[in-house]
Order: C-alpha cells, then structure tokens, then sequence
C-alpha cells in the first residue's frame, strides 16, 4: 500500500513490523494514503 510523507511529499512503502510508521527519508511520523484518481460511482436505492 502506498503512502506520502505529510513534511517531505516522497512517497513512502511502508512495512510496519519492521521499521514502524515513519517516514525513511525525513523521520516524520505522520504519513497519508495514496487515494486513486477514479471516484468511485454508487448507485443510492
């Protein structure tokens, strides 16, 4: 899954049981998810 830095802007993969949720380049902790460019469509009842 991909995340970005919040401080720095590099995107980040991330594997938790290891390194912990920090950023490898600038050490920020704060990092957001990558959403994709399609909204997605649902259909209300």
């Amino acid at each position: 899954m991909g995340y970005r830095c919040a401080r720095c802007k590099e995107d980040v993969e991330i594997d938790e049981e290891t390194s912990g949720v920090r950023c490898p380049y600038c050490g920020y902790r704060i990092l957001l998810k990558k959403r994709g460019a399609q909204p997605k469509n649902i259909k209300a009842r």
